[in-house]
This record gives C-alpha cells, structure tokens and sequence, in this order.
C-alpha cells in the first residue's frame, strides 16, 4: 500500500517525496458535498416523465443514505455515499400543477368564460389521459420551445417571432403553486439538521428562448419565516435574467432574504449565458456587471446534461477537452449544435478578463459547482448507482426511447453521471455553507468525492506541501479557491499555488493535477494554457510539457477496474513559470482520476444476456471515462 501513497512535489521541476494526508476535523474549513440541483415530482417535467411519487421529502431521504422506491422501477435503491447537504430545485413555471391536476387537488377555480372554462376541462382531462398512459412526454414535447425563425434579424431569441409562450389554458396557477412551494418549504424544514445535514430552500427559473438554455437555481439560506412571503420568480414572468435579478433584489429587501442564483447548462445555450453582450444586445457596462456578479457568484460546471468546461474547438491544445459533450438543445424540434464562446466556462472566465479591461468590472469572475440536475428525486452522480436523468429512462431498455427529452435525439446513454459540489466551510449549517459559496470557495467533481485545496500566494513555507495543517498555512499565506491576490510587495515574484489533491476514499486513484491558466495580453486579448504539475508514477513531462497517459485497467467484458495505477494523493507547490506581474490572470486546478468504466459499460455488462451474451456497449459515450474535480480559480489583479 505504501507503494501508492504518493505525493508528488513540483517546484520549477523538481523533486518527489512520498506522504498521505486527508482533512482533520481541527483545520479553518472542512469538506461538505452536496447537490445544489435536483428536481422531484413537483416539477411539470419530471411528472410527465414518470416520476410520480418522489417527492421532496424521498428526495432528501436518497440524499441521507436512507432506502427509497425508484418512482419508475419501484425498487428498492439507496445512494452508496450520503450528501452533506442538498438543494430541491423544481421549476418555479407551473410549479406543482401537473401533479395536482391528475392527482385532483388543483386550485383552479379562478373566473373564466365559458368557453375557457371548457378549454379548461378539457386540458385537465387530457393531461390524465396521457398520463394514466405514461404518454406525458408528449404534453412535454408540445412545451418545449421552438428554434429559432429569423436569429439574424432577431439578436434577441425573446423577440424572434418563434419565441411564443405556450396559451395559458389551465387559467391562474398561483393556489396551486402556492400549495406546492409551501409543501417543498415544509420539507425543507422537516430535512434541515444543524451540523448533521443541511437542507435549502431553493427553486429553477427556466428561461429558453428558442430552445437556448438560460437557466438558473435560486437558493437561499432562509427558512420558512421568509420563504412562505413570496412566490419563486419564473420565465413565465419575463425571460430576461435582469428581470429576475430585480426580482431578487426587491424580494430581499421586502423580506430580508437572501438569494444567489446559479447559471447551468451553459453548453446548450447557443452562445447566450456568457456573452460578450447582454441577451437584449446591449454592450454590457460597469452596472450590469456589477449586479449580475452580486447576485451570480457561481456556475454549475457540470451535470447529466453535459459538462460544460471547455470544448475542443475553443481548446485546441487541451487533449482532455470534449469531456461528456451534450449537443443537444432543449427544443421541440432537432437543429444542428454549434459552439459558441459563451457557452463554455474556460472561454467565459476568459471574456470576463477581456471585459474587466475595457470596463473595470469582470461580470463573469464565477466559482464552480457541479449538481445532477437529476428529475427522478434522487441525486445519483455515481457511475455504477446512475438512475437516469428522468424517471423513464433509468434502466438499459429504456435509454433509446423516442422521448428521453421531447424534440431531441438525446437518448439516456447521451447523459452524464455527474455532478457534484463540493464546499470548504466551517460547519454543516445553512449560514456556513451559504457564505461558503458566496465567497466562492467550493468546487466541483463529476461525481467521485476527490478531495482538493488550492492556495495562491508569493511565499508559502517550504514545508507546507508536507504539513498536516496545509490549510492552516494556506490561509496564513495565501488565498483559497475563488479568492484574489493583488501585486506583491516584491517586484516580478512567481505567482505560487499550493495544492493537495486526494481520492475518493471509494474510488478510483488519481493520474494527475493540472493548472489552467489564462492572462490578457498587452492588446488586452486572453489566451490559456494548461500545465501539468504533480503525476503519479515514474512519468516525465517532455520538451512541450505534456504527459504520457497512466492507463487503462478497465476490464470491458466485466467493467471492473483496479488502483494498480495511479495515487492516492497528489500535491505540488507550483510556481508559474511564465508569471506576468502586469498581467491580469486567473487559474484554476482541475484534478483527474484513473480511467474508470462509465455508466454505459455497466449497463452493457448487465445486459450480456439479453443481448445474446455479448456486451454492447452503447455508441453515445465512451466505454470509459477519467472522472475530474474542478477547483473554483484564483483572480490575479495587477
């Protein structure tokens, strides 16, 4: 064992030295994981997908570690590794409505006219056809929004002629709805245990012009005192994200609440969540950045639906790019995936540099998290445990459906088992973790437990990339993941990161630690490069840097795998070498683990029998796949 207890020190290429460390319960901030994006029965998608019976309440038990029925297989399952804390996240649009019109219990008796009175009926009956016969995609399918008629024309997908809303036959949605927040507050209430598990109240507003993706969480740290004084804010209401960064400032100020809303599915927005002007076209100035950073600290990096890091053809020279690729869009109709700068974070931390150097302000300085975005009510980021992305395609026959997610080609092999976010904070608590994401200081996995810390600063103790007590030493001298450093005292002194990085105690053992980093030039144009900077085994980097690959253990016939390669832990004091004190920078550390099989391998290995005893393995993904952990970055301001 001692033999994989590596730690490996790089310092200007030099030595390596053998360790092992994990946190210890006296360091400033310990180590929770939870899911910050997960929807139930409550959500008009999830229901029509089959998810009936999973509600907030399963939701948080799943994320507990206690056993629960799977809404569509009605097995018995239970998440392998409890989470630490857990955010419900159902659509504010329609909020509860499909659940309560099949289940009777509909508040929709608001005045109408006769003849939209008999609209009425006859939606609500319709609705219980489709799904007495488990046909709710199909009212699905008719929601989704359409592409685009005329983006030339119309720089604003919510003023292409396409972009309508659907008719609002059902009437006032606002009894139900209010019925609905008030059970999910309910069971947010019952769930949150101070220093044992932490649940927040928290909802998804689903803004898609035109099949972009514009979609944000809101969480808040509030109980129900204040939570029960208001309605989550929808896209029903305005698809601009200004109108609902108002929104949550005068709710805050009417109710003392507090709020951070969090940009997902970057990948699938067409270019719109990070671009270099508003979504109404309008260059983005000091004001816009300023309120979109207060409200918008974070991004979700990764997820079921894709990761959203970086894409090859925006980093060429990153042969780890392309990872869990989803080019898909949310629409009714198919239409062919472009790639587009605002739809990757590496490229839209790279547009902030370049807009702070016009305007002062960086709109786009975002810590990461990853969540699942699961709509089963189970958070299931785990390879060898993924339940699917919608209840109806949580087992192999059901992953090729025609309706995994309306108008799409996506099939359930096409989804990721990801992700995870991981939070550095003093204590399980919801004040704890909330200041925790609010000062950036979390990160995220695509599903393993990887343990990371990253400090940045211009003189860490020699002796801290052996210390127990790294993270004491690390605040002392430096500043954590998602924190700025400004220039030193001491003129052209090498920016340094000191990093320990550790496996999932579960899990697959770690191949390698990279820094990516991009700087402006002094045209104020950014560029990035990535650097390997501790490795397991007895590899060395070449002329250019880069690393031979660790392996492949993975046996595709049984989809196991052994930690015969790789570490246990890795860790580096790393100076940059290419260090631009006048230079506006950032970096951050992405971690990767030995290849591992993917969910689809495993489907294809349980499989064997009924596919005359040979192993299929589905063409959507790749048989294996090198898991990472994504570290929020580190600002360096001249």
């Amino acid at each position: 064992m001692k033999s994989l207890i590596k730690k490996v020190v790089y310092l200007t290429g030099l030595a390596v030295i053998t360790v092992h460390h994990v946190a210890i319960a006296n360091e400033p901030t310990q180590l929770f994981w939870g899911d910050m994006h997960l929807h139930t029965s409550y959500s008009f998608d999830a229901f029509l997908s089959q998810n009936y019976s999973a509600t907030p309440d399963t939701a948080y038990r799943w994320a507990k570690g206690q056993p629960v029925i799977h809404p569509y297989t009605h097995a018995k399952v239970r998440i392998d590794t409890p989470l630490d804390f857990l955010v419900v996240s159902d659509h504010a649009e329609g909020l509860g409505v499909m659940r309560a019109v099949v289940n009777e219990t509909d508040e929709l008796d608001s005045e109408m006219s006769f003849y939209q009175s008999m609209m009425r009926w006859f939606a609500k009956q319709h609705i219980r056809y489709k799904v007495s016969i488990n046909e709710g995609m199909d009212i699905f399918n008719q929601l989704l929004p359409a592409k685009a008629l005329d983006s030339e024309t119309y720089l604003d997908p919510v003023q292409d002629p396409a972009n309508q809303p659907p008719e609002p036959v059902l009437g006032d949605l606002n009894k139900t709805r209010t019925n609905a927040w008030n059970d999910i507050i309910d069971a947010a209430e019952r769930h949150n245990n101070p220093g044992t598990f932490t649940s927040f109240i928290g909802w998804e507003w689903s803004s898609t012009p035109t099949g972009a993706n514009l979609h944000r969480v809101v969480v808040s740290p509030d109980g129900a005192e204040k939570a029960k004084q208001y309605l989550p804010f929808g896209s029903d209401q305005s698809q601009y994200p200004e109108d609902l960064w108002y929104w949550l400032d005068e709710t805050s100020q009417r109710t003392g609440s507090e709020f951070i809303a969090i940009p997902h599915n970057s990948n699938v927005s067409k270019g719109y969540m990070f671009a270099e002007t508003t979504l109404r076209g309008e260059p983005i100035d000091a004001q816009y950045a300023r309120t979109r950073m207060r409200w918008e600290p974070l991004v979700e990096i990764t997820q079921i639906k894709g990761d959203s890091e970086t894409h090859s053809k925006l980093s060429p020279r990153d042969p780890f790019a392309d990872f869990e690729n989803y080019p898909f869009y949310l629409q009714s109709d198919p239409e062919a995936y472009r790639i587009a700068k605002g739809d990757f974070i590496r490229s839209a931390l790279r547009t902030g540099l370049e807009i702070q150097d016009k305007i002062g302000v960086n709109p786009y300085k975002l810590g990461f998290i990853g969540s699942t975005d699961s709509h089963t009510g189970m958070s299931t980021a785990e390879e060898n445990n993924f339940w699917g992305k919608f209840a109806h395609d949580s087992i192999p026959t059901s992953k090729r459906t025609n309706t995994v997610i309306g108008g799409t080609k996506a099939t359930g092999w096409n989804m990721s088992a990801s992700g995870l976010a991981a939070a550095w904070a003093e204590e399980n608590t919801r004040e704890s973790l909330f200041a925790a994401f609010k000062r950036r200081e979390v990160y995220a996995t695509t599903g393993p437990r990887i343990q990371v810390r990253v400090f940045a600063g211009w003189n860490f103790p020699k002796h801290a990339i052996d210390a127990e007590n790294i993270a004491e030493l690390g605040y002392i001298h430096g500043v954590p993941m998602g924190g700025d450093l400004t220039k030193p005292q001491e003129a052209n002194k090498p920016i340094q990161l000191l990093i320990r990085a550790v496996k999932d105690p579960k899990g697959a053992n770690l191949d390698r630690i990279q820094v990516v980093k991009s700087w402006l030039d002094t045209t104020g144009k950014s560029h990035e490069k990535i650097f390997n900077v501790a490795w397991s085994g007895e590899r060395t980097l070449n002329n250019q840097g880069k690393l031979d690959s660790v392996g492949d253990t993975v046996n595709r016939e049984t989809g196991q795998y052994t930690n015969k390669i790789g570490s246990i832990e890795l860790s580096t004091l790393w100076q940059d070498p290419d260090f631009d004190v006048n230079a506006r920078a950032f970096y951050y550390v992405r971690v990767l683990q030995i290849p591992t099989p993917r969910h689809s391998l495993y489907d294809a290995v349980a499989s064997k029998e009924i596919n005359d005893g040979s192993i299929q393995i589905p063409p959507e993904g790749p048989a294996v796949l090198q898991e990472r952990a994504y570290t929020s970055p580190i600002w360096y301001t001249p």
